[in-house]
């Protein structure tokens, strides 16, 4: 597809750019198939697509970060920057180019940060390498970069160490250090993905406003369409190494083109209505569009049958304050809810809110401080851990990371059996093989996958197979501890279209925590929302988005992505 023509010449023009990798002597992998399109100046570009469309792997030829031992560029392929082909430079005027002309920040900042130099030492190596300021000149610049992304009290944060800052002020010192050499060209890879609600907004107004004042263009690289409308002038979209559409952002979202880039966009759920399924890709590219399009109905009712009774739940974390004293750290603070049978109950708040504390202790994998959790008139918090292993089954957690809560020493079919086999399920070893088959089914893989290692499989498909393991155990409830928040949003559907599924057929309950609060919108019966391990906020999901009683859970809901249409009716 040919590249749009704007006016001026373009401050980057990539043309027919052909990445593969060798998988071995025999086999390479095409990631980037001949694509063009161009970075206008003083502008920003939304690269978008799902995870292995190619656009990360464009972001990094830009920079020439790709690995030389297994990556292969087509002789023909050009990425133009101030009339050299970047393609074509050395490793000393790459050296030159990175951080001074065109800088990247990286999709997660803890490990793009190294943690044993301070936030100032690592600022003051990007001036010093590449501007040559040094001593008091580069600590002072330092400080007037970290003021301008907005890092509170910055002449005292320089000496921090990233571990001692959240992972927005985490992401402010990855962007301070991208800006700090005023680039032409900032590389946005992900930026956002893994950040609330409320952080991401503040990133993505930063990010705006950097661009405006310093007049830099802007790579916007982002699976997720809704954040794209916020901030794109123009957008690329990716699918398999190809691009499928690009023009400027009022046409792709007001009139999209390609079948692909109009199933991305209504992948997402919506605040405006909940369909009984969410639309999945293969429903636009294989038909007509999403087959089911009722609503579903969504509340919790006076006389609904209560499966999980919390009261007064508290937790506190303690750390050593000099030599014999120690200091309370208070994660949750007396928070009492009811989890209705066969309904889903919505966890939303900031990161630090106690959300997830919640759930780890109901699970007891921390122990309450005060509390209890009364599960069939049994309070599960006050059990001996002899007492607690019966009623430890009926009551699974799916974590957020399927690639660290998978053994990568087993098989699926050990993952799936071996659960079983410790709390006693099935008569014997041929019982629990045929049911982990049964699951696997139920999960949407094929049965060859109960013979392959978890690194054989997508994110996606991981997080099937975490959800097969959980219902090995036949559980009352389902603790889903942000388990959608780093898939794309096609996946991100399918694993929400199928704990509908599961909870229709088997009456689960869900505590759902989550910090997208579209997703939680669309998934729950009842919303809670936390701040500082304290409820906040509880009602039905329609009224809590409708009209949220609390000036926090406001502010919360006015943070959440509106897209193109929201973005420009704000203007």
């Amino acid at each position: 597809m040919n590249s749009p023509k704007f006016a001026g010449d373009p401050l980057v023009a990539v043309r027919n750019l052909r990445v593969s990798f060798r998988l071995d002597r025999q086999t390479t992998f095409d990631a980037v198939k001949g694509i063009s399109f161009d970075i206008p100046r003083n502008s920003t570009v939304a690269l978008v697509g799902e995870s292995g469309s190619g656009k990360s792997v464009t972001s990094l030829a830009m920079l020439g970060l790709l690995p030389p031992e297994n990556s292969i560029i087509d002789p023909a392929s050009e990425i133009l920057f101030g009339g050299r082909n970047i393609l074509g430079l050395s490793m000393g005027e790459l050296r030159k180019l990175r951080g001074a002309e065109i800088s990247m920040i990286f999709q997660e900042p803890m490990t793009s940060l190294n943690p044993v130099f301070t936030v100032g030492w690592q600022l003051e190596e990007v001036l010093r390498l590449h501007v040559g300021l040094s001593g008091k000149a580069a600590r002072k610049r330092s400080v007037e970069v970290l003021r301008e992304v907005g890092i509170p009290e910055p002449e005292r944060r320089i000496d921090a160490y990233p571990s001692q800052l959240s992972g927005g002020q985490q992401q402010r010192v990855m962007i301070a250090m991208a800006i700090a050499c005023e680039p032409q060209l900032l590389i946005a890879d992900e930026p956002t993905t893994a950040l609330d609600v409320t952080i991401q907004k503040q990133i993505l107004d930063l990010i705006a406003d950097l661009q405006k004042r310093r007049q830099m263009s802007v790579l916007f690289i982002t699976h997720d369409l809704a954040v794209v409308g916020e901030i794109a002038d123009y957008v690329v979209v990716m699918r398999n190494g190809e691009i499928r559409e690009q023009g400027p952002a009022k046409d792709v979202f007001e009139h999209p083109k390609d079948t692909y880039t109009k199933a991305l966009l209504r992948c997402r759920p919506q605040l405006e209505r909940r369909p009984a399924r969410l639309p999945v890709i293969d429903d636009y590219m294989h038909g007509s569009g999403p087959k089911h399009t009722e609503e579903r109905r969504r509340g919790v009712a006076p006389g609904d049958a209560i499966v999980l009774d919390v009261k007064n739940l508290g937790k506190s974390f303690y750390s050593r304050e000099g030599l014999f004293g120690k200091r309370e750290f208070k994660a949750v603070k007396d928070v009492s809810f009811r989890l209705p049978k066969g309904k889903t109950l919505g966890l939303v708040g900031e990161s630090g809110s106690g959300k997830t504390t919640v759930g780890l202790t109901l699970m007891r994998l921390h122990e309450a401080t005060t509390g209890e959790a009364y599960f069939e008139g049994k309070d599960l918090l006050s059990m001996s851990p002899k007492e607690f292993m019966a009623y430890k089954r009926r009551i699974q957690i799916i974590f957020q990371n399927p690639y660290a809560s998978l053994n990568p020493r087993f098989t699926v079919g050990q993952i799936l059996v071996e659960p079983m086999q410790i709390h006693g399920i099935g008569d014997s070893a041929q019982a629990r093989t045929d049911m982990a088959f049964e699951l696997l089914d139920k999960v949407g893989l094929p049965e060859v996958s109960f013979y392959k290692y978890p690194h054989e499989f997508s994110g996606g498909q991981r997080q099937r197979i975490a959800i097969a393991r959980c219902l090995t155990m036949r559980p009352d409830i389902l603790i889903c501890d942000e388990s959608v928040s780093a898939l794309d949003v096609s996946v991100q559907a399918q694993v929400l279209n199928l704990l509908q599924d599961l909870q229709d057929e088997y009456g689960l309950s869900y505590i759902f925590i989550s910090h997208d609060l579209a997703v939680v919108k669309y998934i729950s019966d009842e919303v809670m929302v936390m701040n500082e391990g304290e409820i906040v906020e509880i009602a039905n999901s329609d009224e809590i988005y409708r009209d949220p009683k609390k000036p926090y859970t406001k502010r919360l809901l006015a943070s959440i992505p509106k897209g193109w249409q929201g973005a420009r009716a704000a203007d």
